[in-house]
């Protein structure tokens, strides 16, 4: 996860001040333990596009029990996990989600919902607001139109609007979560204009990954000159709000370029911020570290397998039904996790020559296995060019380079379909 609104804070603070602080130390983590996203059910009521779950309005045989998932949670505490998000499926269609919650809360874990947002009425709203989330995402495809389409379900952006509005009248921390493809990445702009007309003050922006139904569609995903004009928008609408002092936070996820292309977008936007901030940026983004999928993000399915992250639904690493998580996540004789967790990681093609590897940490390394079958191949997500990853010889053996992004024809937000 990629806290745009963290280093334009960084930078806004900068030019107040006249310095930047120093990145805390490689190892200063105070949690050695990852963000754990748990899938908690993989029932849905909705059919999305791009479910990486493929999840489907029935009940899926095997699922943990409550028990079960409170022997989880003792582990997970144990093992000083800082953070848990409740996700599914539709968590809400979890019959003890408030159970699981409540306990969740006593332990002190940091508690996210993830939530699609249509089951929730006033009642459930006063349910939610009654068990203290830390914070609710709810996703949202685009406008009515789009957003509907992707849902499969008339009526759906209505309904999750209204869920918008139901919880932070009661005082939840709500926010947005938009999963960016070709087809709905002309209603980025009016989806952030929609974030700051009902005052919610978070968005993530997901690049779509392959995984699940996003794997079926990624011949759908967004061409890389319309992801470049995407995040142009998003940094310099942090930007704006860091140097505004609103409070307002913006995130991206499943794409890791997207920390070297801040340096990027500053000096062809902000040239001056860059000459004299480049070097102190550049090395709060080495210590962010890039990608961490296997090292401080995690993943529990319905079913208790584990996997690197959400995406790696094809990978399991290990069942808390038969080992703790704990000792599953420490666990390097996987390969795959091996690989993760080592620094750098073994990386090929322009991966392995690229200067800002000690910043994006190689991004994301399902992309690579979805459509080459080798996990260390190089990521063809990323899309920065060659001159901006530093490459000045041909990449190394292992995977067919990517055609040149000056060959690509830039196509602009508002004329994809």
């Amino acid at each position: 996860m990629f806290r745009i609104s963290h280093f334009m804070q960084l930078l806004a603070a900068a030019e107040s001040d006249g310095a930047m602080p120093a990145p805390r130390a490689a190892g200063s983590k105070a949690s050695p333990g990852p963000v754990v996203i748990w899938n908690l059910i993989r029932r849905c009521n909705l059919t999305c596009k791009h479910c990486y779950a493929l999840s489907a309005d029935h009940d899926y045989a095997g699922e943990l029990s409550s028990a079960e998932v409170g022997a989880v949670m003792d582990d997970l505490h144990a093992f000083k996990v800082p953070v848990l998000i409740l996700s599914g499926g539709e968590p809400l269609l979890r019959p003890d989600l408030f159970q699981i919650a409540a306990r969740a809360k006593a332990m002190r874990f940091y508690v996210g919902l993830s939530t699609n947002g249509t089951l929730i009425d006033a009642p459930m709203a006063d349910r939610i607001a009654q068990a203290n989330f830390d914070y609710v995402g709810i996703s949202l495809d685009g406008l009515r139109d789009t957003h509907d389409r992707f849902r499969r379900l008339p009526g759906a952006f209505d309904r999750s609007l209204a869920a918008v509005r139901l919880l932070r009248t009661r005082g939840v921390k709500v926010g947005l979560r938009f999963t960016m493809t070709a087809m709905n990445a002309h209603d980025l702009p009016a989806l952030l204009d929609l974030m700051r007309d009902e005052q919610v003050n978070k968005f993530y922006f997901s690049h779509l990954n392959y995984a699940g139904r996003g794997n079926i569609h990624r011949a759908k995903d967004a061409q890389f000159a319309a992801t470049r004009d995407a995040l142009d928008l998003l940094f310099e609408r942090a930007w704006r709000a860091a140097c505004d002092g609103l409070d307002e936070e913006y995130v991206t996820g499943n794409n890791d370029a997207d920390g070297p292309y801040l340096l990027h977008w500053l000096q062809r936007f902000h040239p001056e911020q860059h000459a004299r901030w480049h070097e102190p940026l550049r090395r709060h983004l080495v210590a962010w570290g890039g990608n961490s999928s296997g090292v401080n993000v995690a993943n529990i399915d319905n079913l208790g397998h584990v996997h690197p992250d959400t995406m790696w639904w094809h990978h399991s690493l290990g069942s808390v039904r038969e080992r703790p998580f704990s000792a599953i996540w420490a666990d390097t004789r996987d390969p795959l996790m091996a690989g993760l967790k080592s620094r750098p990681r073994p990386v090929k093609g322009r991966c392995a020559g690229c200067a800002q590897l000690d910043i994006c940490g190689g991004n994301t390394r399902v992309r690579a296995q979805q459509t080459t079958g080798d996990p260390w191949a190089e990521d063809p997500g990323c899309f920065l060019d060659d001159n901006e990853i530093g490459l000045t010889t041909p990449p190394l053996p292992g995977c067919a380079p990517l055609a040149s992004f000056a060959a690509r024809r830039r196509i602009p937000i508002e004329a994809l379909p």
